[in-house]
């Protein structure tokens, strides 16, 4: 992945850190502050500081003022931004391919494990809350007896299956702290017994 992340940055003439803030803020209209980017990004406050700076010399990015708060910035995805992410997007890396060559069954796995790694990583406050479908306020894991699509969105209304769960969904909106949990148990008592098994 690591590899992957070099190859995409070099695509885009940007480094792994840039490259990283422009998909963090990709879809996130509001934008994000920069202490909010280097939580996210899991790098010193100074790291992110210097790299949205370069990133906005490049045009990829835009400070806007924040409302009600005249002495704060929200940083912002710029056109420009958002063709050097697609330029970067355009070949398969190594960990898509390693993961396309897996069967559907092994790749449903690892995408359900990855989304319980994420979820444990949230718990222990190792990283914030992502934007999953296991934290998102319109999730109904195993609502449906469809064994092929259990899940339903209630933002778009319809059901989906196991492996189109989302890591990171731009509609997505946080649950409470309650309702989280309670999805959560649900999403496992759900796929520890999947319907039609």
């Amino acid at each position: 992945m690591r590899m992957d992340e070099w190859d995409r940055a070099k695509a885009t003439g940007l480094n792994p850190t840039q490259l990283a803030i422009l998909d963090l803020l990709e879809g996130r209209r509001g934008g994000l502050g920069v202490k909010d980017i280097a939580v996210h990004l899991g790098v010193s406050q100074p790291t992110a500081t210097d790299s949205v700076s370069a990133l906005e010399r490049k045009g990829h990015l835009a400070k806007r003022p924040v409302e009600g708060d005249r002495r704060a910035v929200s940083i912002v995805i710029t056109a420009e931004g958002l063709s050097a992410l697609r330029m970067g997007d355009e070949a398969a890396g190594l960990a898509e391919r390693a993961v396309d060559a897996l069967p559907s069954d092994q790749q449903e796995d690892l995408l359900t494990t990855l989304v319980a790694m994420i979820r444990h990583l949230q718990d222990i406050d190792a990283i914030p809350i992502q934007r999953m479908c296991a934290t998102c306020r319109y999730f109904g894991p195993f609502a449906h007896p469809d064994a092929a699509k259990p899940h339903h969105c209630h933002l778009v209304d319809a059901a989906f299956g196991q492996r189109d769960l989302r890591i990171d969904c731009r509609e997505h909106e946080t649950a409470d702290p309650a309702r989280r949990a309670a999805t959560w148990r649900a999403f496992q008592d759900g796929s520890a017994h999947p319907p039609g098994h």
